[in-house]
């Protein structure tokens, strides 16, 4: 039981490049996707689908599609950062500033409309061997799960079942969600020639770091800061 609490306290995203001549084992990718298959989804519904890329080519044009900055990206972001280490260790949430490039750190910036490409706004795709590509069909609901919310908890628990086992297996995992909306979403299926009535889920590269990550302060609330005993409020378990 520690170690599995213990694989849950280490787990991280790697949002370096990753190792592109060192490929993934292929009984390793295996345990990945048996993890992800026992993942508990609403009804057993197991309303997903997983693509596998590891063709340079294809990595190497998904990686060219260009992923722009939002506005509101920008701004929602900023309201999560904290800005010395100090000010992290008291909010307990949210994220160094210090992680993300300046002009994300800024509350009042603004996309300059007449500049076609800014290319300072783009976001940079780390090389890695391999990528996983979630996708599901968004016509089959949950049953009376409002916005199919059960069916977005069931990919989130395919998501955290194959990370954990590739953490455990000293593999890295990160998360592109800007590869899962818009443009971008309409450009990786294209290259993948992934059905019209799928959606993407959500996208997520591994493979071996090249160099060692810098570190970052990770902090959590305490058990105490969201814990309530028999009725909302009530702080005192005993």
């Amino acid at each position: 039981m520690k170690e599995l609490l213990n694989l849950m306290q280490e787990r991280k995203s790697v949002r370096t490049p990753l190792d592109t001549k060192r490929q993934i084992a292929k009984d390793d990718l295996l345990q990945i996707l048996e993890a992800g298959r026992w993942a508990p989804t609403a009804h057993n519904m197991q309303n997903f689908e997983i693509i596998v890329v590891d063709n340079k080519k294809l990595l190497e044009s998904i990686g060219n599609i260009k992923r722009p900055i939002s506005e509101t990206f920008v701004r929602e972001n900023y309201k999560q950062l904290s800005f010395s280490e100090e000010e992290l260790l008291r909010k307990k949430t949210g994220l160094l500033g210090t992680m993300f490039p300046p002009s994300w750190r800024n509350p009042d910036f603004k996309l300059d409309k007449n500049e076609k490409d800014d290319s300072s706004m783009q976001r940079p795709f780390p090389v890695c061997p391999t990528m996983l590509f979630v996708v599901y069909y968004p016509a089959k609901r949950a049953p009376a799960s409002e916005g199919d919310f059960l069916g977005a908890l069931s990919l989130g628990c395919v998501m955290e079942n194959m990370w954990l086992m590739a953490n455990s297996l000293g593999i890295c995992f990160q998360i592109v969600s800007s590869l899962s909306s818009g443009t971008t979403e309409k450009e990786v299926k294209n290259i993948l020639h992934i059905p019209k009535n799928l959606n993407i889920a959500f996208p997520c590269r591994l493979g071996y770091t090249v160099s060692t990550p810098a570190k970052h302060l990770r902090v959590r609330r305490d058990i105490k800061d969201f814990t309530h005993y028999n009725k909302f409020g009530s702080k005192d378990l005993g």
